[in-house]
């Protein structure tokens, strides 16, 4: 004698929805598609100072692969990567520091000190003010970068 048990379908709870929702970071987003009233509200950098906003990676790769924690948190924390919002009025007028002119502008893409500047969040969006003496290059392309 077999003793099987059969539940209707009904009766089968179902998995609740969206399980897995993972709330995107703000900085995986690119900047320069942010609406033109929330750059306004960011702070203006005073001085030789530069506003730049990290680069996170996405909680998702293009293949749908959901990167692990520790590994998005780990690159977080060494993100070196950032764009360019504002700078300061004393920003690269230094011309015995900087005699070849600026080495970035608004709406660039560049890497910075790892450890470099202060670190607030405004709305949810981590932003920093570096010095102009912390940018370490130019790039095309946040995403061209790895971080070892």
């Amino acid at each position: 004698m077999n003793k099987k048990l059969y539940v209707p379908d009904r009766m089968v709870p179902k998995p609740p929805k969206n399980v897995f929702k993972i709330e995107e970071n703000k900085n995986s987003d690119d900047p320069s598609k942010m609406e033109k009233s929330a750059l306004e509200r960011l702070p203006q950098p005073t001085g030789y100072r530069i506003l730049v906003i990290p680069y996170y990676m996405k909680t998702q790769t293009k293949g749908g692969v959901y990167v692990p924690d520790a590994t998005r948190d780990r690159e977080s924390f060494a993100t070196v990567a950032a764009y360019v919002v504002k700078l300061g009025a004393s920003a690269y007028k230094d011309v015995g520091r900087f005699p070849d002119g600026a080495w970035c502008k608004e709406k660039d893409w560049i890497i910075m000190g790892r450890y470099a500047g202060n670190r607030f969040k405004v709305e949810n969006l981590e932003v920093r003010i570096i010095n102009d003496d912390n940018v370490i290059a130019k790039i095309l392309d946040p995403t061209d970068i790895s971080y070892v």
